[in-house]
């Protein structure tokens, strides 16, 4: 019997790749130095401030620019490795993102660092949405959650890692380190996808929509760049207004435009499937929780309980560490054929929750209650992001995997940008009602600086503990809201596919 032209083009068509192990390790690592360069950048402000001379709004573009771009392009960077080949694009993100780690680590000047870290963003756009398409095309249905489990631990790791191991670095070499330590990794990725990795495209072979991808990358670009800039310029700020809305007028204008093209870039029928947006919703609500909380956290640490930057990141790790530990053993993998995608999302996101919660009641006074929310956290973690991934990438037909990746990533950026402007904004509008008086009221340290005594002093480090308290309560109920959400629509989803 002879392949299919689409057997032939898509690998995950014929069933699993016999090098499918090996092939997810080296993924992973190449999609590990790209998160890692999400927050590796944080710990060296001090040193680029010193060395390049870098004005406050030049650090926030070397910080911003990574992310910026990365996130504008996911959806446009999908598109094009289902159409031209999802191999092929993970080549040129790997080399896209040495070549730039190499500019980066050699930069004399901010202009030349910033630039640098923009072309990383391309890069790692690509990265990011053909490493987990490709997951999708060499397993199978058996062993697909276990493998999104192992490419989610990836992603939680990196989120949770980068300050740590930048901090390390910065012990030893200077900042250039932290870029250039991803040259080596670029080049051994780059070999080993060369000789392992299939070649899989979409078989139909669409016209590329460029006007699509024009406007998912601008609209994406523009909200993202609101999301960031709000909390410096302030939300109700014209700049940032301005950028809001023009970049929801584009999003809008894409959707109409994927309604009517012949050969939508993202299929807005997708939309109709309640297993999607049932996943949607819960992959936004994850990473609203999970970043908003972490940037809360940073915050009571060092600011509350009075611990070094380094020390409050340790302090942290528990959470990452319990998901690498919970996925490596396959648990979540195991639940969902016994529970069904449902009910292991709503469990993992019932836990997130109350690991939300446990650490606005438990660990405003101390370490201990906060390392029980965290350990909590992390198991919902575990359980819901694997599932819900799967839900989506399995809600999408698989010659468009490398959209649904895309799909999938911009959802975590949307909802990590969430998380950190809508809690903050809780944690600040408490933190002010009560500390009426205080010059800079919304900003802790210039609150204490206006401080008159140890007396004032304390009410005013109450105030902002009561203020981090509340936002973690919004953020455990909107999580809990978000699970029930998901699992209600998936399982109707379910019914409707059985009856």
């Amino acid at each position: 019997m002879t392949a299919t032209a689409a057997e032939q083009h898509d690998p995950a068509l014929r069933g699993a790749h016999a090098q499918r192990w090996l092939i997810l390790g080296v993924i992973c690592l190449a999609q590990l130095t790209v998160l890692l360069d999400n927050t590796v950048l944080n710990v060296a402000i001090p040193s680029l401030t010193d060395e390049l001379h870098a004005s406050t709004s030049d650090v926030q573009w070397m910080i911003n620019a990574y992310s910026l771009v990365q996130s504008g392009l996911l959806l446009s960077a999908g598109s094009a490795a289902d159409r031209y080949g999802r191999k092929r694009m993970l080549i040129a993100g790997l080399a896209l993102f040495g070549v730039g780690s190499l500019v980066a680590g050699l930069a004399q000047s901010s202009g030349q660092l910033i630039a640098a870290r923009a072309g990383m963003g391309v890069g790692g756009a690509l990265l990011l949405t053909t490493t987990l398409a490709v997951v999708v095309q060499i397993f199978d249905d058996t062993e697909r959650v276990k493998a999104i489990g192992i490419w989610s631990t990836v992603s939680s790791l990196g989120f949770a890692a980068g300050p740590l191991i930048g901090g390390v670095m910065l012990d030893h070499f200077w900042w250039g380190a932290i870029f250039l330590v991803n040259i080596p990794v670029a080049a051994v990725g780059l070999i080993a996808v060369a000789r392992l990795v299939p070649e899989s495209k979409n078989p139909s072979g669409d016209r590329p929509d460029l006007v699509g991808a024009l406007l998912s990358t601008l609209g994406m670009t523009s909200v993202v760049y609101a999301i960031i800039s709000g909390p410096e310029h302030g939300w109700d700020s014209g700049r940032v207004l301005l950028t809001a809305f023009a970049g929801v007028a584009v999003l809008t204008g894409f959707v109409l435009w994927e309604l009517h093209v012949p050969h939508p870039m993202l299929d807005m029928h997708f939309f109709r499937d309640q297993r999607f947006t049932g996943a949607v919703a819960g992959a936004v609500l994850v990473a609203f929780g999970m970043t908003g909380s972490l940037f809360l956290l940073t915050q009571h640490l060092q600011f509350v309980l009075g611990y070094e930057p380094l020390e409050a990141g340790l302090r942290t790790a528990p959470l990452a560490l319990t998901v690498v530990a919970l996925n490596l053993t396959g648990l979540g993998a195991r639940l969902v054929p016994r529970l069904g995608t449902p009910a292991t999302i709503a469990t993992g996101m019932g836990l997130l929750s109350a690991g939300l919660a446990a650490i606005a009641l438990l660990g405003r006074h101390g370490y201990g209650g906060m390392l029980l929310g965290l350990v909590v956290m992390g198991a919902g973690i575990a359980l819901a992001m694997p599932a819900m991934a799967n839900a989506i990438m399995g809600a999408i037909p698989p010659e468009k995997a490398g959209v649904g990746a895309g799909v999938n990533g911009t959802l975590a950026e949307f909802g990590n940008g969430l998380g950190v402007a809508v809690l903050g904004a809780v944690l600040n509008s408490r933190f002010a009602a009560l500390v009426p008086g205080a010059v800079g009221a919304a900003s802790l340290p210039a609150a204490l600086a206006s401080a008159e005594g140890p007396g004032e002093r304390a009410d005013i480090t109450d105030a902002f503990a009561s203020g981090l308290e509340t936002s973690q309560l919004v953020g455990a109920a909107a999580v809990l809201a978000g699970g029930l959400l998901a699992a209600a629509l998936l399982r109707r989803a379910e019914r409707t596919r059985t009856d």
